[in-house]
This record gives structure tokens, sequence and C-alpha cells, in this order.
């Protein structure tokens, strides 16, 4: 998993240097996988990117520390199309659909609630299902989306990777977020 996040580091840096200025030294960097572990592995490098970019815009991130808010929101930015591009290099439509719609999702539910984890769970079922949910996946997000109850997409999430495994990613994401 190491290669992911040196990858996600070495890609950025590459690509402008004011990400490379924001890249944390590599005593300093936090490589610690959260939903990947829940996903194929083909997909952790795009899961891990647009994650790293979430967190830029609504938490810790674990490889960037940006001098100030607009970096901050323009690397993740960048990130979130960095893994989306990554992601259509499989070419699995439903699962750049999926993360797209992750996205979204995250947005409309922090912007409505303050505090707490309102979309760990949609990390966590979309992680697990990528590109296979279907409307499984879709009745679960509108529960978030309509009534802010991530409840289904927890149970959902569960039944696909397992208790421990959920549990524990979305506490490390709460680690992250809090």
């Amino acid at each position: 998993m190491t290669d992911v996040f040196a990858t996600i580091a070495r890609e950025a840096a590459a690509e402008s240097p004011l990400w490379s200025a924001a890249l944390r030294s590599a005593g300093e960097q936090e490589p610690v996988a959260v939903f990947s572990a829940l996903c194929e592995e083909r997909y952790a490098l795009a899961l891990e990117s647009i994650y790293e970019g979430y967190l830029l815009h609504y938490g810790r991130p674990r490889l960037f520390s940006p001098g100030d808010r607009d970096a901050a929101v323009l690397l993740g930015d960048y990130l979130y199309a960095h893994g989306l591009v990554r992601l259509s290099a499989h070419d699995d439509v439903a699962a750049v659909a999926d993360l797209a719609e992750l996205i979204s999702l995250c947005m409309q539910a922090r912007a409505e609630r303050a505090g707490g984890d309102p979309d760990g769970a949609a990390w966590a079922a979309t992680s697990a299902l990528l590109g296979t949910g279907g409307e499984r996946l879709e009745a679960a997000r509108e529960a978030l989306r309509l009534r802010r109850d991530p409840g289904p997409l927890r149970l959902l999430a569960i039944d696909v990777a397992g208790r421990d495994a959920v549990e524990r990613a979305l506490a490390t994401h709460r680690a992250r977020v809090e």
C-alpha cells in the first residue's frame, strides 16, 4: 500500500511546483489506507487519490500540508480529477459514476450538516461496492441524500465487506475528519 501513497505524492509533485511545495516530508506523511481496504486492489490508487483530495477539503490530509485554504482546495480538486482519470483507465464506467456520485454526495452532506461524520458510511459503501452496487447503492444513497440517514449505507458496506473491516475504516476516517 505504501506504493499507492508514494505514487500519489510523486505524481502530484511532478504536476506542479505548488503541489510539490505542499508535500510533507517523508517522515511527516501518514500513508494510512482508509477505504481502499474495502475495494478491489485495482481501484486502490484511484480511491486513495480521491480520498486525499476529500481530506484536503474536509479533514486532515495524510500526504500534503498546503500553505493556505485556497491551495488546499485546488490541490484537493486536482486529486479528485486525477483519481477519476485513473479510475477511467480501467474502462469501468460504473465505477467512475460511483465515485463521481460519492464526491457530490459528500459535498451535499458536508454543506447541510456541520460537524460529525455525515458521509463516512457513503465512503464505506461506495468503496465496498465500487462499480457493482447499482440500484442497491443508489437506494442507500437516497436515504442519506433525502433523509440524512447514513444507516442503509453503513449496513450495505457491512454486508459486503464485513463489520470489522468497515468499522476500522470508519474509525480511521472519523479520526481524520473530526
